[in-house]
């Protein structure tokens, strides 16, 4: 009696009471067998009544995915909290919330008023879609643009329509419509990053892009064999299926993109000099190789600049060491422009050096003394003074052969040490023979050319039409 009343109770578990065959007993139910039969039999009348049974079951679908979409909408939250300038956490979170909440609603259809089932929670779900295009415009530090709203816009435009509305397959093809518009939109919002530097973006795109031909191409496979609400649960479920899958995957190439732009910024902050924002030492000697490769390549000479800001010590010591920090800023800013490639940094202290290929000495002389007459014309506003700075530059050449980093710098260096001897404010250059030279015991002040300044040669200049007009 305990055997039958158990398998009576599994029984009327399983399917409904008003579904039992009448002629099922308690003594019928004691046999496991008995039950098995019936229910293949049931399932064959239910395949014979109703055309193709159903597949796929939504509700258990949907609330395995709102759970992973809810727990992942929690990761990204804490990671925004940990980071609240990185927008693209915040919105990601917001678009697995949100697709949470609307397809939770559609699960509960039956449960909860229709129009907050069908029509509300499906255009939460599409609007989750937006959010995540919001994000990757926002992690590239774009504005959000209109078409980023264009998946719940469409279904709501679409939704109310009588014949829509009224016929299940309809909608289906709709949201699929709206689902292939939002991948679409987040393959747009990918390709508008650097894809040249960053090559998952390519990856990355491609799966959305596979993800709205599934969407357009399940809508459209239903919109021209009209199934039946079967055979539309069926197709809608595989390709619901796939696209969870795919969205998973792009969340894999996400996650790799970040990891990828951590790498290069960590990896910029070892190169980078935390106070001016231009090249470390480092960083600096790292691109002496393609300057010296680029220079064989088109046949110019390698220049190494070192310039030097004179009497640094005053500037902290009367105007305090904000200010020197500001002047070091102000002209590691100026400089760089100058440079050919911005290959420009801080060596250390107040000395910064600069790498280029050029065409011979008078090039490499006039970048440096651009440098130094801008420098000294526009002296630097702290907020509080005007704190005036000159720059002392020293220059080594060698060609591109024979050029190498340890001796050009040691040659720049001493060509510096005479720029200071001579007065600073100045530039002296040091040639292919000077740099190739050994370095004496003790620097010279008078070794190097002095470059004329700007002042001289119009004095220069002046006197020459003096002569001429008194002779």
């Amino acid at each position: 009696m305990k055997e039958g009343l158990l398998y009576s109770t599994v029984l009327i578990h399983v399917y409904p009471t008003e579904s039992l065959p009448a002629d099922i007993g308690l003594k019928q139910c004691r046999s496991a067998a008995t039950l098995m039969k019936w229910r293949a039999s049931s399932a064959r009348m239910r395949t014979d009544r109703q055309g193709v049974a159903a597949v796929f079951n939504f509700a258990t679908g949907l609330a395995i995915w709102c759970s992973e979409a809810m727990t992942l909408a929690l990761v990204l939250f804490v990671a925004w909290r940990h980071n609240v300038r990185n927008e693209a956490y915040l919105y990601w979170g917001l678009g697995f919330l949100l697709t949470g909440i609307g397809f939770a609603m559609v699960a509960l259809r039956g449960e909860i008023p229709s129009v907050l089932s069908v029509e509300a929670g499906n255009a939460i779900a599409l609007l989750g879609q937006s959010a995540w295009v919001a994000g990757f415009l926002a992690l590239d530090r774009k504005r959000i643009e209109w078409w980023a709203l264009l998946p719940p816009a469409i279904w709501l435009a679409g939704v109310f329509l009588p014949w829509v509305n009224s016929d299940y397959s309809n909608r289906v093809v709709l949201y699929n419509l709206a689902s292939a518009t939002g991948a679409t939109a987040l393959a747009m919002a990918v390709a508008a990053g650097d894809m040249r530097r960053e090559r998952t973006r390519i990856k990355l795109m491609g799966v959305f892009i596979l993800q709205g031909c599934l969407c357009f191409g399940s809508a459209l496979t239903m919109a021209l064999t009209m199934p039946s609400d079967i055979e539309a649960t069926n197709l809608g479920g595989a390709s619901a299926m796939a696209s969870a899958f795919l969205l998973t995957i792009a969340f894999a190439f996400t996650c790799r993109l970040i990891m990828e732009r951590s790498e290069r910024h960590l990896r910029a902050l070892t190169l980078t000099d935390s106070l001016t924002g231009v090249l470390n030492r480092r960083g600096l000697l790292g691109y002496f190789n393609g300057i010296q490769e680029r220079a064989h390549n088109e046949q110019r000479q390698v220049a190494v600049m070192l310039f030097d800001l004179d009497h640094f010590k005053r500037v902290n010591d009367r105007f305090g060491h904000q200010s020197g920090d500001a002047v070091l800023t102000a002209f590691a800013r100026m400089a760089r422009q100058y440079i050919p490639n911005n290959i420009f940094g801080r060596m250390g202290g107040e000395e910064f050096a600069a790498f280029a290929a050029v065409a011979d000495q008078t090039e490499a002389e006039a970048i440096a003394e651009a440098i130094r007459t801008e420098f000294c014309r526009l002296p630097v506003s702290t907020g509080e003074a005007i704190v005036p700075v000159t720059v002392s530059i020293g220059i080594a050449l060698a060609s591109s052969i024979e050029a190498n980093i340890d001796k050009l710098i040691s040659a720049a260096d001493r060509a510096l040490y005479a720029a200071k001897a001579a007065g600073r404010n100045c530039t002296v250059t040091f040639g292919e023979a000077e740099a190739a030279a050994p370095a004496p015991a003790t620097p010279s002040g008078n070794a190097g050319e002095l470059v004329p300044t700007v002042d001289d040669q119009v004095d220069a200049l002046r006197r020459m039409g003096t002569l001429s007009r008194a002779g």
